[in-house]
C-alpha cells in the first residue's frame, strides 16, 4: 500500500469509513491502520470518529513524495519522484539516476543539501526545513542549440508560481535568478549532458528561500525568502506544486508545440530590461543599457556609442539589484 494512495483518499470533506478503505487500497484494515499511526507520528492530523471512520485534518509542512502528489496536477512532471532527507545535491543525485536510466519528468527533492550547488561554482545553502531544493530531470528530443530556452523557462516557472500563490512582486534577473524588489529569492543552475545533436538530459536545478527566518549580515542586503516578505511562514509542498504546473505548461507550448510566446512574458518580468549593467566581454569589462532577450538566452547590451553586444554567459551586475 502507497502512503499517498491512503492520503489522497482522506483528503475529502467527509469521513472514510475503515472499511471504504480497506477495499479501496485492497488491504486489511489493520494495515490501514498502521500507515495511520505512522502518519499521525510524522505529523499528520488525522481525525477518526467511531461508526464514521478517519478524515485528514491538517497536513505537516513535509516535501515528501506522498504529499508532493497529493495535490500534483501535472501530466508528465512528477512521473517519478525521489524525496530525500538529505543529499549531496539534488542536481547530482539527478544526473546519478539519469545515468541509471531515470525517466523524463522525474524529480528530485531533498530536505537538506549538504553540497548546495550555485552557479559559477558557488555553494548554495540549504539548510533542513527552510527552503524548497529540487531538480527537473529533462530528455528533451532536440538538439543542444535549442537548450538555452530551458533556463529561462524555469526562470519563468519559479516567477509565476510565486505570483500565483502569494502575490509577491517576485522578477527575474537574468538569466534565472528571482528577485522580489533587489533581493534574491531563488536560484537555478542548468546541467546538460549531450553530444553534437542530442540530448541526453538536462537537469535543472532550483533552489528557492521559501522559509528562511533570516541571513547572515553580509547576506542581508542580497538576500531574502518569501516567509520574510511576507511576514509568515508558507507551505512549502504547495508552492512547489504551482511551480512544476507552470514548468510543465511553459515546457510543452515551447518545445512540444513550438510556440516562442514565452520569451515576451519572460522580458515584461525581466528587472535587468531597461537597467544599466556591467559585464565582461571580450576581456575588457563593459557598461551599457540591456535592452533585449533573445529566444537562445542572449542578453543584448547597448553601450554609450549605441553598438550592441550580446552576452551569453558569466557574471552580469544589474544597476539597484543585489546592493549594487
Amino acid at each position: 500500500m502507497k502512503t499517498d494512495d491512503l492520503l489522497q483518499l482522506l483528503s475529502t470533506d467527509s469521513f472514510v469509513s475503515g472499511e471504504e478503505l480497506s477495499r479501496s487500497l485492497g488491504v486489511s484494515r489493520s494495515a490501514v491502520w498502521k500507515v495511520i499511526r505512522q502518519l499521525r507520528e510524522e505529523g499528520y492530523k488525522i481525525e477518526s470518529v467511531t461508526n464514521r471512520g478517519y478524515k485528514l485534518v491538517s497536513s505537516p509542512d513535509v516535501l515528501s513524495e506522498a504529499e508532493i502528489r497529493k495535490g500534483l496536477s501535472t501530466k508528465v512532471l512528477g512521473s517519478m519522484i525521489s524525496a530525500s532527507q538529505t543529499v549531496d545535491s539534488t542536481n547530482e543525485e539527478a544526473k546519478r539516476q539519469a545515468a541509471l536510466g531515470a525517466p523524463h519528468g522525474s524529480i528530485f527533492v531533498a530536505d537538506q543539501q549538504t553540497g548546495g550547488k550555485g552557479r559559477l561554482g558557488r555553494v548554495w545553502v540549504s539548510p533542513p526545513g527552510e527552503g524548497i531544493w529540487f531538480t527537473i530531470l529533462l530528455r528533451p528530443n532536440d538538439a543542444p542549440v535549442h537548450a538555452a530556452a530551458i533556463t529561462l523557462l524555469a526562470g519563468l516557472a519559479v516567477c509565476k508560481g510565486i505570483r500565483n500563490q502569494f502575490g509577491c512582486d517576485a522578477k527575474i534577473k537574468w538569466p534565472n535568478d528571482v528577485v522580489i524588489g533587489s533581493r534574491k529569492v531563488c536560484g537555478i543552475l542548468t546541467e546538460m549532458a549531450a553530444e553534437m545533436e542530442r540530448i541526453h538530459y538536462i537537469a535543472v536545478g532550483i533552489g528557492i528561500n521559501a522559509n528562511t527566518p533570516s541571513f547572515p549580515e553580509e547576506l542581508q542586503v542580497r538576500a531574502t525568502s518569501i516567509a520574510l516578505e511576507l511576514g509568515h511562514p508558507i507551505r512549502r509542498c504547495e508552492l512547489l506544486q504551482e511551480v512544476l504546473l507552470e514548468f510543465e505548461q511553459l515546457y510543452d507550448a515551447y518545445f512540444v508545440q513550438r510556440l516562442p510566446g514565452f520569451i515576451e512574458e519572460y522580458k515584461n518580468w525581466c528587472v535587468t530590461l531597461g537597467r544599466t549593467v556591467s559585464t565582461f566581454h571580450a576581456g575588457k569589462e563593459i557598461s551599457g543599457t540591456a535592452i533585449d532577450v533573445t529566444l537562445e538566452g542572449d542578453l543584448v547590451v547597448q553601450l554609450s556609442d549605441e553598438t550592441t553586444i550580446t552576452v551569453n554567459s558569466g557574471e552580469v551586475t544589474v544597476q539597484g539589484i543585489y546592493g549594487q
